[in-house]
C-alpha cells in the first residue's frame, strides 16, 4: 500500500496552489474581516481583569508566555528553558542549575506544548507543565508564583514532541520521542536505522502534594516518529495515545519516503498495565545519565541531581502494553474528546478527518481483530477502531479541540481555516479562515472532561499583512474566534512572543485566588539572605568577597563599598526587605559579566562580579520603585592587587 513519489509531489502541488488561492482571496477582503461590533467583544475595560488565562508556548524562545482572554494582553513571559536578562534566570546564582544538562549548562531550549494539571479529569489551576524539543526535557511551572520550578531531563529520547501532556489525575505527564536513535547511544551507520533504532515514550510520575516529578518508567517502542499525545479519559482513563509516523522507518528525504505508506499509526499505551509490568518486576532496568532540577522555593535555589539509571518496559515483549491503530497518512494531531470516546487522527496528507472510537479498540482487541503485526505490537483492523469519517472538512488537518457541547474544532494549515463539526455525525456546520497557516488551535480546557467552550485560540504561523512590517521576520499571529453561537466568529488578532506550538488555557478565578503576593522573610531560608540592615556585612574569604546587601524604598545597604581589589571574586547577596506586593527591586553592578537581578519582596538573589579595572564603580536600582529610585545607588571602590586597603563599607549614612 505504497504511493509514487508523482503523486506525493502532485499532492504537494495542489496544496500550494490552494494555499495561494486562498490567501489572495483573503488578503483582499481582510478590510472587512473583523466588524467593530465583534471586536467590542474582546475588549476589557481600565481595571477590569480577563476572563481566562492563556498559557501559550513561546517555541523557539524556549519560554512560556502568559496572556488574557478576551483582551490579547501579554501579562508575562516565564522563563523556563532559555536564559532571561530581564529576570536574571539562568544568570544569577540561584537558577543557573535549572538549565544543567548531561550535555552542561544549556541556555537555550524549544518549548512546544504545555498543559495545565488536573483532578478528576477537570482542570485544578496548580500547574503547568511545558516540554523541551531540542534537549529533551519537562518542566513545571508553579501557578502560584508563575515561576519554573522544576525541570527533568529525558534519557533515551531525541525531539521531546509528543508531550507534555497530562493524566486526568495528573498521575503522569507524558515526553515521547520525535527522533528515533540508537538506545543505549552507541556509533552506529544511519544507514542501519531499519530495524536498530529505537523510540521512547517515557511516562513521569507526578507527586499529588507538591508536583515533583520522577521518571517512572520508559516504554521502548519501534523505530518511528512520535508526534504527538494525548490522554485518555473518563472510559479511556488508563490509556494514553500517540500519533506516529515514519513507519516506512526512512532516514533520508522523508518528505517523500516517511509519505509513502497510505496508513501510518496510533499507538495505544495501556498504563495501567504498564504499571502492573512494574510492579511485577517484568522491567529492565537501564544505565542512563540525566539531570533532575529542582527549584527550592524555601532557600530561593535550585539544586541539580544526576540521575543514573531508568525502568524501560520493552512493547515488543509484553503483551497487552501497546497496540496500533491504523490511521492516514503522516498524522500530526492525535486528540481524545471530553467522552475519551473519540480520538481524531488528523493525516496530514489525507483528504478527510479520520475518528477511533475506544470502545470499538477495546472490542478489536478482545476479538484479536488484527490485520498484521509490527515488531510484536499487534496492528489492528482499521475498519474495527473507525468511528467515522468527516468528508473534505479541508486541506492538511493538523489539531482538534473541542467544546463540551458535542462539537469539534480542526485546525487546516494548508487551507489556512478553523473547521467546526459534529461528534458523532462527522457533520461539518461552519468554517472560518485564518490569517495565514493555522497550526495548533486551544479552547480553554479543552483537554479535559470539561471544557470552557466560549473562545477559540488559533495560533497562526505566517502573518503576511496582519501587522507592521518589521524587515524579513514578521511577528506570529494568533487569532481569537467566539464559538458561543452557532457560528465562530473572529473577534481579535494579537502577535505573540517565539513560534507557538499549543497552548493552554483555564478561568482566571481558579487561579486569581492562589496568586502569591510575596515571599514571607521569616520563611527566606536562603543561606545568605539578609533580613535586616542591622545584619548587613562584607566578609573576604581569600580571593572570595561575600556582601550581604539589603533593599528597600529607596537605598541598598551597604552602599559604599571599599576593599575591593582587582581580582577578586564579588558575590553581592541581595536581600529584598519589602514585604509589600508588586515592589521588586534590581541591581546592577558596572562591568558585571551577567544580567541585573530583579528580586521579588522578601526573597534573595546572588550575582557575581569580578573587577578587572581600579577605580570606583557605581551600581543601582534597576526597577523604578518610588519618587526616590534614580537615589537609589552605590559606589563600591576597587584598588590595586597589592593594596593594603581594608574591608570597609558605609551603613544608615555612617
Amino acid at each position: 500500500m505504497r504511493n509514487s513519489y508523482k503523486y506525493v509531489a502532485l499532492s504537494l502541488l495542489l496544496a500550494a496552489a490552494f494555499i495561494f488561492s486562498s490567501c489572495q482571496q483573503s488578503g483582499s477582503n481582510n478590510s472587512g474581516a473583523l466588524s467593530s461590533s465583534a471586536a467590542e467583544r474582546s475588549f476589557v475595560p481600565p481595571g477590569e481583569h480577563d476572563e481566562f488565562y492563556a498559557f501559550v508556548s513561546g517555541g523557539f524562545s524556549g519560554q512560556l508566555a502568559v496572556y488574557g482572554l478576551p483582551s490579547g494582553r501579554l501579562f508575562k513571559v516565564i522563563p523556563v528553558f532559555s536564559v532571561d536578562a530581564e529576570k536574571a534566570w539562568g544568570f544569577n546564582e540561584e537558577t543557573k542549575a535549572m538549565l544543567q544538562t548531561s550535555h552542561g549548562f544549556i541556555p537555550w531550549g524549544d518549548s512546544h506544548h504545555p498543559d495545565i494539571s488536573q483532578t478528576k479529569g477537570k482542570l485544578d489551576g496548580r500547574w503547568v507543565f511545558i516540554n523541551e524539543n531540542n534537549t529533551p526535557r519537562i518542566a513545571r511551572i508553579s501557578l502560584s508564583t508563575f515561576e519554573t520550578d522544576e525541570i527533568i531531563e529525558i534519557p533515551n529520547s531525541a525531539g521531546n514532541h509528543s508531550s507534555s501532556f497530562v493524566t486526568e489525575n495528573t498521575e503522569y505527564v507524558v515526553a515521547g520521542t520525535r527522533f528515533s536513535v540508537p538506545i543505549p547511544q552507541r556509533d552506529m551507520s544511519i544507514a542501519d536505522y531499519k530495524g536498530n533504532f529505537k523510540g521512547a515514550l517515557s511516562f513521569i510520575k507526578v507527586d499529588p502534594k507538591n508536583g515533583h516529578m520522577n521518571i517512572e518508567f520508559q516504554v521502548l517502542m519501534p523505530g518511528f516518529d512520535y508526534d504527538l499525545s494525548h490522554p485518555g479519559r473518563g472510559k479511556s482513563h488508563g490509556w494514553f495515545f500517540f500519533s506516529t509516523y515514519n513507519t516506512e522507518e526512512a532516514n533520508t528525504l522523508m518528505e517523500v519516503n516517511a509519505s509513502q505508506n497510505d496508513k501510518d499509526f496510533i499507538a495505544a499505551v495501556n498504563w495501567k498495565k504498564a504499571e502492573e509490568y512494574i510492579k511485577a518486576g517484568k522491567f529492565k532496568t537501564m544505565p542512563a545519565n540525566y539531570a533532575h532540577n529542582i527549584y527550592d522555593e524555601s532557600t530561593h535555589t535550585a539544586t541539580t541531581t544526576m540521575k543514573k539509571e531508568v525502568r524501560v518496559l520493552d512493547s515488543s515483549e509484553l503483551p497487552g502494553l501497546v497496540y496500533f491503530m491504523p490511521t492516514p497518512k503522516s498524522p500530526h494531531g492525535c486528540d481524545v474528546d471530553p467522552s475519551g470516546e473519540y480520538i481524531v487522527g488528523s493525516g496530514k496528507l489525507a483528504a478527510a478527518l479520520t475518528v477511533h472510537s475506544f470502545s470499538k479498540m477495546e472490542k478489536a482487541i478482545a476479538d484479536k481483530n488484527f490485520s498484521g503485526e509490527a515488531y510484536g505490537i499487534p496492528i489492528l483492523s482499521f475498519d474495527a477502531t473507525l468511528a467515522g469519517t468527516v468528508e473534505q472538512p479541508g486541506l492538511g488537518p493538523l489539531h482538534t479541540e473541542f467544546d463540551g457541547k458535542g462539537n469539534a474544532y480542526t485546525t487546516f494549515f494548508i487551507s489556512s481555516e478553523v473547521v467546526k463539526w459534529k461528534l458523532g455525525t462527522w457533520e461539518v456546520v461552519d468554517r472560518k479562515p485564518t490569517y495565514y497557516s493555522v497550526g495548533h488551535l486551544m479552547i480553554p480546557g479543552g483537554n479535559s472532561r470539561e471544557p470552557y467552550g466560549k473562545y477559540v485560540v488559533a495560533m497562526n504561523k505566517i502573518t503576511k499583512d496582519r501587522y507592521l512590517p518589521t524587515g524579513p521576520e514578521v511577528t506570529q499571529s494568533a487569532q481569537l474566534y467566539d464559538i458561543s453561537g452557532e457560528k465562530m466568529e473572529l473577534i481579535l488578532d494579537f502577535p505573540t512572543i517565539g513560534e507557538p506550538h499549543y497552548a493552554a488555557g483555564c478561568p482566571a478565578d481558579l487561579i486569581k485566588p492562589n496568586s502569591k503576593k510575596f515571599y514571607r522573610l521569616e520563611d527566606n531560608n536562603h543561606p545568605y539572605a539578609t533580613k535586616s540592615e542591622s545584619k548587613t556585612k562584607v566578609v573576604r574569604e581569600g580571593r572570595d568577597v561575600h556582601i550581604y546587601m539589603t533593599m528597600i524604598r529607596s537605598h541598598f545597604a551597604p552602599d559604599n563599598i571599599e576593599g575591593i581589589k582587582v581580582g577578586d571574586r564579588v558575590y553581592f547577596h541581595v536581600t529584598n526587605l519589602e514585604q509589600d506586593y508588586d515592589v521588586p527591586h534590581g541591581i546592577s553592578m558596572i562591568g558585571a559579566n551577567t544580567s541585573e537581578l530583579l528580586i521579588m519582596p522578601g526573597q534573595t538573589e546572588t550575582f557575581v562580579w569580578q573587577p578587572t579595572k581600579v577605580g570606583v564603580w557605581p551600581f543601582y536600582c534597576t526597577d523604578f520603585c518610588s519618587a526616590l529610585h534614580q537615589e537609589m545607588q552605590g559606589y563600591v571602590r576597587v584598588s590595586p592587587r597589592n593594596s593594603n586597603i581594608k574591608l570597609s563599607w558605609t551603613l544608615d549614612g555612617e
